[in-house]
Order: C-alpha cells, then sequence, then structure tokens
C-alpha cells in the first residue's frame, strides 16, 4: 500500500508536520492563544474540550478553522472544574467535576456512560458549528486503555473521522495493537507522535523537528496567553504561556520547520482522504 504521506499527494520521502493545539475552550486565554496560533502563527489544527467552560467562547470566535474534539472525561486542576454534558453519574468525582486522575476514571467510568459522553460531545461540536477535523482524547485517557480504546474507535469509525495515536514504538508498552486495530477500520492517523509529558513543547519540538522521519508527523502543544486568568486557573500558566511564543511570536520554531524542510498540514487532508475511501 502507498505510504500515507503517497495517499495525501507528496512523494514517499516527504516530512509532514500537523502542529496540533490542545484545550481550546478551556478558558479565554486558550481560546485567544490557539486562534492567535492558527491564524497568525504555525499551529495547523487544533482540538475542543466541549464540557469546559469557555467551550461556547470558542464557537463564537469559530471561522472555519481546522478543529476536532478533544475528547473530555478528566478535569485535572484543582481550582477549576468542569464535568460531562450528559448524565453520567459514574464520571463525577464527587468535587464538582469529571476526575482528575487516569486512574480514577479507568477505576470507576461506566463504559456506556463514556460511550454516551463522548458521542455527545462530538455531536455538540458539529451542532455548534464546526467542520470537526478529527478525534484525540483528553489526557490520552481514551487511547492508551483497550477498553477505553475502542469506545475511541468505535466514534472514529461512526463519524469518519482521523484520531491521534502514539508511534508504532509504543505498543509494546501500551500493550495492544491500537494502531493495527485503527488500521483494520479503515481509520488514518499520523504515522509518528512526538511525544510530551504534560505542558510546555518547546525543547522537546526543536530537538525533534531536525531528526522527523518520513511520513506524517503529528506535535501536540497547549498555547494559551499570558494573563490573570491562566495563572490563577493553571499551574502549568507559564509553559502554556511559551506554547504560544513559540508558535506565533519567536522564529525559533519556525526556522526549524524551515531549515529541515518540513511541509506543515492540518488534519483536514486526513479526514477528506479517509472519507473518500482511496
Amino acid at each position: 500500500m502507498d505510504s500515507l504521506a503517497a495517499r495525501l499527494g507528496y512523494g514517499d520521502d516527504a516530512r509532514l508536520l500537523i502542529l496540533n493545539c490542545d484545550d481550546l475552550g478551556m478558558c479565554h486565554s486558550a481560546n485567544v492563544g490557539v486562534y492567535e496560533a492558527l491564524r497568525e502563527g504555525l499551529a495547523t489544527s487544533a482540538s475542543l474540550m466541549v464540557p469546559c467552560p469557555w467551550a461556547r467562547g470558542a464557537v463564537a470566535g469559530y471561522r472555519g478553522d481546522d478543529v476536532g474534539v478533544h475528547l473530555t472525561v478528566n478535569a485535572e486542576f484543582d481550582l477549576y472544574r468542569w464535568g460531562p454534558i450528559t448524565h453520567s453519574p459514574s464520571l463525577l468525582d464527587g468535587d464538582g467535576g469529571f476526575p482528575r486522575t487516569l486512574a480514577d476514571v479507568w477505576d470507576h467510568a461506566d463504559l456506556d456512560e463514556v460511550r454516551r459522553e463522548c458521542r455527545a460531545q462530538i455531536e455538540r461540536a458539529i451542532l455548534w458549528g464546526f467542520d470537526v477535523s478529527h478525534l484525540d482524547a483528553h489526557m490520552g485517557t481514551m487511547q492508551i486503555k483497550a477498553e477505553f480504546f475502542d469506545v475511541y474507535l468505535d466514534l472514529a469509525v461512526e463519524f469518519g473521522l482521523p484520531i491521534r495515536l502514539s508511534s508504532s514504538g509504543t505498543e509494546t508498552l501500551i500493550g495492544f495493537p491500537f494502531r493495527s486495530l485503527a488500521e483494520q477500520e479503515g481509520v488514518l492517523f499520523p504515522d509518528h507522535l512526538i511525544y510530551v509529558n504534560g505542558v510546555g513543547s518547546r525543547q522537546i519540538l526543536l530537538d525533534a523537528i531536525p531528526n522527523l522521519e518520513p511520513g506524517v508527523t503529528e506535535a501536540y502543544l497547549h498555547p494559551a496567553v499570558d494573563s490573570p486568568e491562566l495563572r490563577n486557573l493553571a499551574p502549568d500558566a507559564e509553559q502554556r504561556a511559551d506554547d504560544h511564543r513559540l508558535l506565533v511570536g519567536d522564529r525559533e520554531l519556525r526556522d526549524a520547520v524551515e531549515r529541515s524542510d518540513v511541509a506543515l498540514i492540518g488534519y483536514r487532508p486526513l479526514r477528506d482522504l479517509m472519507r473518500s475511501g482511496a
């Protein structure tokens, strides 16, 4: 079978990079930062957190940008909470929102409630007018646990959307063949993922770009403009503000992309290819 790059109209040796902005809708500072990164910076796609308080603000600012759904069943902050948009008691931690940790979700969530909640998040994004380009998962919750991955993959098939997956070398560590399962269902996904543990992508991304392998690679960042709002709700506010500077204000990332002969693409070409059946 032709490589993904070739199917997208590039050469087999092309190095294509998706720069995705996670956490659109999380707060006002994130909305401003993400849309600036998409329209004035190097970002090529973003992911919407439908249950978050500022998701409606993201709707108001939408202009047809390449935006997917960041399936959300966690709320990690102590002082800033969000919860399910469906009636899902098993997805509440008793403290005003989703559980804070992966383990808490995996130990207590009812999978039928997870499926209903995640489908509702996608449907609400579509109802709001987003031309949804892909699916990924907040904190990776839906991607790295087999039972939850089944829901993730089923929704990708149902809605005809590509998904974020970690690179092939992680399958042994995670413990099940998620890339093969997605391929068998005709679901597209990038060839490689630049993994960042937490928030703050600058050095990892700058180190990775000169050494990208041929094919499609995704990198994710969490841009937000520095503000009192951001500093009061997010312990990682400085890293989020730095991701915004990296995408919008600094030359470092742009120079690295240009020197390395990397082409930037969004998720929509993958979605359109997947839906075409090519």
